[in-house]
């Protein structure tokens, strides 16, 4: 066997790896008279059979099989030799000559092989990174004043519906009647909204629930009858209007803190007032170490100067994706995945730096926080703890899952490291500017 190897710059290699047939020739012996020992022939004892008739039905696959076992032994052993850090795996070049399987043949075969960049930069106080502190206004106050107290508001008896109301109603046409019916105006369609709004109780007015209520679901809801149904009812409806409901924010008072913060949290307006603006805090750091994230990963990219085999990597990603992208849209997309690919090398490059380890128990408390979140999303805050652990322990059944949440723990252990050893410049922004930013 001979290996020969063109290196074209320190990214890049091609590797000819030259099989003779006496290379493989005691491993094809070898093998063949396995099959023989295992072959199950008609008309012949197990293991008795021709070796001529053992070539015919296994010759090749046997061939085949043994060189490229060779064949990937070359190729690891070459790669330990020359300590290449892979990237992406082994193509086939794109002059690989024309192969004959038939035994006895020599067989050339071609590869290129791609290896990351070795990286080696330091991380101290002498690298100035921004910390955006963006400030607290009064009109955020007053908004998130606002919207607190809306959210342990209530339904309260109204006298002329608006267009945040609700209305209670009886909907009759001649084949049908829903006596009792909640309509959210605001989920009206809005063509029809306006018949809606500006309603007392007691005041009838007729509507198409066709156009009024596009949603068959829930228009079937409303009506009270299958879905199925919809179909043979008259869409003009008389609306008599019960009850008006408006929506009505709660009170600045003990009752309201109360819910907001727990029994006794907070018991004047001043310890109400600091709650609002430690809230406005909370959001404004989590969009600022969002921001540094994102501009801890840009530094040190471009300090680590991390240059990629591109053309390589373009290469690989349409190999092993073979049939899902094609080539245009492994290029649009490729932008994006090198800029990811280059942070992962930097952020293993940090990992190991100041020996950085993520556990399963610290992913599994990602997904914990993630559960409790999705949950909150839809409006199931607070869901007992063990119902939480166990879909994240659901969750981390799926591999893709893991490794999301795995690389996100990575990405948090090692910028939480940075933080601590470079300085922070810190720079303070209004909230509009600071959305503006690039």
């Amino acid at each position: 066997m001979n290996i020969i190897k063109n290196q074209p710059d320190a990214l890049n290699y091609q590797v000819t790896v030259e099989i003779a047939a006496a290379d493989y020739a005691e491993p094809l012996r070898k093998r063949l008279n396995d099959y023989r020992r295992k072959a199950d022939i008609k008309g012949f004892r197990k293991g008795m059979a021709p070796m001529s008739m053992i070539k015919r039905f296994y010759g090749e696959q046997a061939l085949y099989d043994c060189v490229n076992g060779l064949l990937g032994e070359q190729l690891d052993k070459f790669i330990a030799d020359e300590k290449i850090r892979v990237v992406g795996e082994p193509l086939p070049s794109e002059d690989q000559p024309q192969l004959s399987w038939a035994e006895g043949s020599d067989f050339t075969f071609k590869f290129d092989i791609a290896q990351t960049p070795e990286l080696n930069f330091e991380v101290s106080k002498d690298d100035k990174i921004v910390y955006y502190d963006i400030n607290v206004t009064a009109d955020q106050k007053k908004a998130t004043r606002e919207q607190m107290l809306q959210s342990v508001g209530s339904l309260q008896e109204g006298k002329v519906s608006a267009e945040n109301d609700y209305l209670v109603v009886d909907m009759a046409n001649e084949g049908h009647k829903a006596e009792g019916v909640y309509v959210s105006i605001a989920q009206v369609a809005e063509e029809a909204r306006g018949a809606f709004i500006g309603k007392k109780a007691g005041e009838k007015f007729k509507i198409d629930v066709n156009a009024a209520f596009t949603n068959e679901t829930d228009r079937a809801a409303m009506l009270k009858v299958d879905k199925a149904q919809l179909a043979n009812l008259d869409p003009m409806f008389e609306i008599t209007v019960v009850n008006v409901k408006t929506y009505v924010p709660g009170e600045s008072n003990q009752e309201s803190w109360d819910k907001l913060f727990g029994e006794g949290a907070v018991t004047t307006e001043e310890q109400f007032e600091e709650k609002v603006v430690e809230r406005i805090k909370a959001g404004h750091e989590q969009d600022a170490n969002f921001r540094f994230g994102a501009d801890v990963r840009k530094y040190f990219v471009e300090k680590a100067g991390v240059v990629l085999p591109e053309a390589f990597l373009k290469r690989w990603l349409i190999y092993v994706n073979e049939g899902k992208f094609t080539a245009e849209q492994v290029e649009k997309e490729f932008p994006g995945f090198i800029e990811d690919f280059k942070w992962q090398l930097v952020r293993g490059y940090i990992m190991q730096k100041f020996n950085l380890k993520v556990s399963r128990e610290d992913v599994l408390n990602a997904a914990k926080n993630y559960v409790a979140y999705q949950y909150a999303m839809y409006g199931m805050a607070g869901m007992p703890q063990n119902l939480i652990d166990s879909a994240a322990e659901n969750m981390l059944q799926d591999k893709n899952q893991y490794n999301r949440l795995e690389e996100q723990c990575e990405d948090n252990a090692a910028i939480a490291r940075v933080r601590d050893e470079v300085t922070l410049t810190h720079k303070k922004i209004s909230q509009d500017k600071f959305r503006e930013l690039k």
